[in-house]
């Protein structure tokens, strides 16, 4: 991706090396590597964390660890993956005549507390709607290469740009639909409609490319090819067969990798918010 000169945004909160003082009501995720990747770009978890909310006054302490120059072009690179980010659904916004809300974006290391309880590297990136932050662990990204053979950083931005589509599906009510439809929901139900959710968000990703690459020409040869094969790496399927040697369609709660891959890349030849809804056509026709 061509991102010199891009702005940096400022709605990021560096705590890597703090360690929480305090922490607020919930359960931790933890998990093994399985977990790890089909929780890959999982969206809110507050559906596991049964919606955990009750929020302490937390303070962060250094624990002595010095990050100034760990990962520092990640850091920067998230920076202005974020802020394009931000110029591209404010414009959307602006044309749906509302006014977009950005995003926190926290980095961690190893453990984190949020508004939706305690969370580790384990998790993979997520979105929590009760603080509207998306969180990453960058080390996420060097397990993208080594467990799913995802690299490149466009890859790497549409992990970024898929957390913050559950963000926009937050600000447009989207995701407080789904979650309530949810509690009433079997288990198969309720995996289906996060399987929509998730598609969602993967056109989402895809618009954001389409306009930042129409405002900056970040996009270069190649580009696509890394985001589409990550997708491909992320469908419950794919991922179902590496870990158990077949397929359970009834658990899916992401996507096959087929689904992942084509909603990705209608976001990224469209460019168009009116072809985002992934809840009115047929859950096969998906």
């Amino acid at each position: 991706m061509r991102l010199d000169g891009r702005r940096e945004s400022s709605n990021v909160e560096d705590r890597r090396g703090k360690t929480a003082t305090k922490a607020a009501g919930g359960i931790g995720i933890g998990g093994i590597v399985i977990y790890l990747i089909i929780s890959f770009l999982g969206g809110d978890p507050s559906q596991v964390m049964q919606q955990m909310q009750q929020q302490q006054a937390t303070e962060y302490i250094d624990n002595g660890k010095d990050y100034s120059e760990v990962d520092k072009e990640l850091v920067q690179f998230t920076k202005r993956i974020l802020a394009g980010t931000e110029d591209v659904w404010t414009k959307e916004f602006k044309k749906m005549g509302r006014t977009y809300q950005p995003a926190t974006l926290v980095i961690f290391d190893d453990a984190v507390q949020s508004g939706c309880g305690n969370a580790t590297s384990a998790s993979g990136p997520f979105y929590c709607s009760a603080d509207q932050s998306v969180y990453i662990d960058l080390s996420f990204f060097r397990n993208m290469r080594k467990t799913l053979g995802a690299d490149g950083d466009f890859a790497y931005a549409y992990v970024i740009a898929h957390e913050v589509g559950h963000h926009v599906q937050h600000l447009l009510g989207i995701l407080g639909q789904a979650r309530q439809q949810q509690a009433n929901m079997s288990k198969t139900e309720s995996n289906q409609v996060s399987v929509r959710l998730e598609l969602q968000a993967d056109f989402f990703a895809g618009l954001w490319a389409y306009h930042d690459n129409k405002m900056f020409g970040s996009l270069e040869d190649g580009d696509i090819e890394e985001a589409l094969n990550a997708a491909s790496k992320i469908g419950d399927d794919y991922l179902q067969k590496q870990a158990y040697g077949r397929t359970m369609p009834e658990t899916f709660n992401h996507g096959t990798s087929a689904q992942r891959m084509k909603w990705l890349k209608k976001g990224l030849s469209t460019g168009d918010f009116n072809q985002s809804d992934t809840f009115s056509p047929s859950y096969a026709s998906l």
